[in-house]
């Protein structure tokens, strides 16, 4: 698709040929006074329109809009009275000097603006609004240098009292200006871009010493030349705001919040225009070489100074940039993790959480400032969490590892995956910093998969492989074992099929349960064959528990969609350490077998 070039703007094409063609009718010689006049109120009815269009453009923010009114009472204020003076140049041929009434006007929309521009907030805070003020006072100085050199020395050495008064109110109310200017740019809140306002303030400076200014270095008295010094700066307002204007239509303008500046430097602009102005002072008037020398010396260290400390806010915005980089690189990082991150406090209070915390907790991280997790704990973890403090307190630096249960906002609870430092020796960090995944899934599946592995999937009772993992956990405590075959199933296994046969088998595995609740653990080896392990059972104590189990068992089983049976059981038991598994096994077998063979009652034959 061809992309089409922006087309000039007409306003901005039209100011430019505008203001050719003026300075190119005064340098000729037919433009006076009367056309000066005529040409500074049609420049102020452009402000004017300007302004008012600003202050539309400026309606959702409180403070830009309060700004741009001001401006557009000022420029009313001023066209008003520039179109009084040209009125009485027309008619009493007035030269250029300004009357008290246009004066006035003008003067009262400058106050307007100054007290806009005070009113306007301040950016920053502490010491960067305490550099935002000396470079402020730096660039003042400047200004009231220059109004000195260009408006006053000459007025207070020559002028009569009324000239006097006029230029000590326009040189008060230019330095008001500047103090207002430089508030709103140096602090970035200016409710202009930086470009605009540097044309806008550039035209209300030269206004005040642009034909001084132009008299000095050329030394001309020619009227058409100081009309066109004085008219230029005037066109250099409307043209400012008409490029305010784009870029706010252009979406140019910021939005919210200031960014952050790079350090100003308009007030090392400001000290080397008045060590030129120096040099331009003594240029002419002859002095002392001595005096010269000092003056050369003097320009060239601090042009020295000016040009280190220029390389030295370049070098360190370079590196507040770099560092900027990295901690917006690292905040997306933590933003978009799906783990979690938290720093605690020695206290056990929590500092800091990643966005993270959302997705696992279902809470914002600053819930959770100040804190404690161990309130979010399941109980059962608080060992675990202790004890896992304590590893990360005797070997600080180190990470460990550990997975513990933390309440979800919906009241669940979530597995986590952790891993710790403590980092509190480290005086930037001074806390002890945990990353943590849920595992939540991942451990159901875990679970699930052992429970399948040690337990029967008909019954729910454990198998030989759990039987075997809780002997092989306690090898010297004495256990009692007690291996039981079911009498009689067989047939009602082939009579009834073996829906019925599972549904007696479940039943006898309740009842095992119910008689080992609290005092063992009950398991299915297979088929009809199960298992009782007896932790601290004695011979005598395992023999009256099988007995209990016995007559359970006998008791008929009333099927829900059948008739009722009755199975028996033949129950061998054996006592020893857990550390004798297998023997304990063998021998319980055998005293089964020689049960069964019997044929008698719950018949139980301990082995010792």
């Amino acid at each position: 698709m061809r992309v089409l070039a922006r087309r000039p703007d007409p306003a901005m094409a039209g100011l430019a040929a505008f203001s050719v063609a003026i300075v190119l009718w005064f340098l000729a010689g037919p433009g006076g006074a009367t056309t000066s006049w005529g040409v500074q109120t049609c420049l102020d009815v452009l402000n004017v329109v300007f302004a008012w269009r600003l202050t539309r453009a400026a309606a959702g923010n409180r403070h830009a809009l309060r700004f741009w009114r001001a401006v557009t009472i000022a420029c009313t204020a001023g066209a008003l009275g520039d179109g009084y003076q040209t009125v009485l140049a027309v008619l009493e041929g007035a030269d250029h000097r300004p009357s008290p009434i246009q004066t006035g006007l003008v003067v009262a929309g400058m106050v307007i603006v100054v007290v806009a521009m005070l009113l306007h907030p301040l950016g920053g805070s502490g010491r960067q609004r305490l550099r935002l003020w000396l470079d402020a006072a730096t660039v003042l100085t400047a200004v009231i240098v220059f109004l000195w050199y260009f408006v006053l020395a000459q007025v207070v050495t020559e002028g009569d009292t009324a000239e006097l008064a006029g230029a000590l109110v326009t040189s008060a109310v230019m330095v008001l200006i500047a103090v207002g200017l430089l508030k709103l740019l140096l602090s970035g809140t200016a409710p202009f871009d930086r470009g605009p306002g540097f044309v806008a303030t550039t035209g209300v400076i030269g206004t005040a010493i642009a034909a001084s200014t132009v008299t000095l270095l050329t030394g001309t008295e020619d009227p058409g030349v100081i009309y066109a010094s004085q008219l230029v700066p005037c066109l250099l307002m409307p043209v400012g705001m008409r490029y305010q204007e784009l870029r706010m239509r252009r979406g140019a303008t910021r939005k919210g919040p200031a960014e952050k500046r790079r350090s100003s430097r308009l007030p090392y602009v400001a000290v080397g225009a008045v060590q030129l102005l120096l040099i331009a002072a003594l240029i002419g008037r002859g002095g002392d070489l001595r005096v010269w020398g000092v003056t050369i010396g003097a320009v060239g260290i601090t042009a020295l100074v000016l040009s280190r400390q220029v390389a030295a806010f370049t070098d360190t915005e370079r590196l507040t940039e770099e560092i900027d980089r990295s901690r917006e690189w690292f905040r997306s990082l933590l933003q978009h993790s799906s783990d979690v991150t938290f720093v605690v406090g020695s206290d056990g209070s929590t500092r800091f959480a990643t966005p993270a915390v959302r997705k696992v907790l279902g809470i914002d991280a600053q819930e959770l400032d100040g804190s404690a997790l161990a309130d979010r704990m399941h109980p059962e973890d608080m060992p675990v969490l202790r004890e896992f403090m304590r590893r990360l307190a005797e070997q600080p630096g180190v990470e460990a590892e550990v997975q513990v249960r933390l309440r979800h906002s919906d009241g669940s609870y979530r597995w986590l995956q952790v891993v710790g430092v403590d980092l509190t020796p480290n005086p930037s960090v001074n806390a002890i910093v945990f990353n943590a995944r849920d595992v939540t899934e991942a451990r159901a599946l875990h679970d699930k998969l052992r429970h399948q592995a040690t337990h029967d999937p008909l019954t729910g009772l454990g198998n030989r492989s759990l039987l075997e993992q809780r002997l092989a956990a306690r090898p010297d405590g004495q256990v009692s074992v007690l291996l039981i075959d079911l009498d009689g199933f067989k047939p009602i296994n082939d009579r009834h099929g073996h829906h019925t046969g599972d549904q007696v088998l479940t039943v006898v595995a309740e009842r095992l349960a119910a008689g080992t609740s609290g005092s063992g653990l009950a398991v299915r080896l297979g088929g009809d064959e199960f298992a009782v392990l007896l932790p601290g059972f004695d011979a005598d104590a395992a023999a009256g528990r099988a007995e209990h189990i016995a007559l359970a068992l006998a008791e008929p089983i009333r099927l829900p969609d059948g008739p009722e049976v009755a199975v028996g059981a033949s129950i061998g038991v054996s006592t020893g350490t857990a550390g004798e598994a297998g023997r304990l096994l063998r021998d319980a077998d055998a005293a089964m077998y020689r049960n069964k063979a019997r044929r008698r009652g719950p018949a139980l034959t301990p082995v010792q």
